[in-house]
């Protein structure tokens, strides 16, 4: 009996190391968008990578109905903030 619920605790602590190990994964991957904001030469380079642009959170297009929605990002709207012509918090809106 003991080597049973010897063998079960094993189980569970590796089971709960795993799956700690895998939350904090997932964590670290969604934050490594917003830790590495990168800055772009022109709306053309932006555009091949988020193709309706970048976009301060809540901001709205001012300049007419857009193709593509934007990625949502605080740190990459203020790297890329020179390309945003109409000042409307939205870089490089398609």
């Amino acid at each position: 009996m003991n080597a049973l619920v010897s063998k079960c605790s094993f189980r569970s602590h590796k089971s709960h190391t795993f799956f700690l190990t895998l939350v904090l994964s997932f964590a670290s991957l969604v934050t490594i968008d917003e830790a590495v904001a990168k800055t772009f030469n022109n709306c053309t380079e932006l555009n091949k990578v988020f193709r309706g642009g970048v976009a301060l959170p809540g901001a709205v297009n001012s300049g007419g109905k857009t193709r593509f929605a934007p990625k949502f990002s605080k740190k990459l709207y203020l790297e890329n903030q020179k390309s945003d012509r109409d000042k409307d918090g939205i870089a490089c809106e398609r």
